[in-house]
């Protein structure tokens, strides 16, 4: 049997992921169907593209799926309670601030309270909860050469608040 110890330094020898390798799509639990399908379709602006019994897939632009929704194992129950492992969040990449910006707007006219904003220098990140209690994160990447970067030129990732009025007001500018 391989220890513990020997899987961690193979894994460190073994070469990198392809870099075109991307995360495909992400598959929630929900407790209500119905309910989930009103905030990522009706609040967000997401589009079903297919549904089985139990189950709903929607995506932005025509992708097959980029969420996948069921109730196959979780109808009618409850979140996992908090100190309990699972998916800290879905992250949500939007392609421009404008349409970050225009997230924000779809949210607060939803009431949708915000749990976080935030600036992290790669990118502006708002933080959220879905009907079913999942975090959901909405972000867009800022350029790759605007990255902040150290002196050795390793990235400069950091935290700061996000200037949610700055944000909205992107809405009022023109179109780049």
């Amino acid at each position: 049997m391989t220890k513990p110890e020997t899987l961690e330094k193979d894994a460190l020898r073994m070469p990198t992921i392809d870099p075109g390798v991307r995360i495909g799509h992400v598959h929630l639990k929900v407790a209500d169907l119905q309910r989930a399908l009103d905030f990522y379709c009706g609040v967000l602006g997401f589009t079903l593209t297919t549904s089985r019994p139990g189950a709903a897939f929607i995506s932005a632009g025509g992708y097959h799926h980029h969420l996948g929704l069921n109730t196959w194992e979780s109808r009618g129950g409850s979140p996992p309670a908090p100190g309990t492992t699972g998916l800290y969040h879905t992250a949500i990449l939007y392609p421009t601030r404008r349409l970050l910006a225009d997230a924000l707007r779809r949210l607060i006219v939803a009431k949708i309270p915000l749990e976080g904003a935030s600036d992290h220098g790669v990118s502006e990140a708002l933080y959220l909860r879905d009907p079913d209690d999942n975090g959901v994160e909405l972000y867009w990447d800022r350029p790759k050469e605007k990255w902040p970067k150290k002196p050795d030129g390793s990235l400069q990732m950091f935290t700061h608040p996000l200037d949610l009025h700055d944000l909205l007001a992107e809405l009022d500018r023109a179109p780049a």
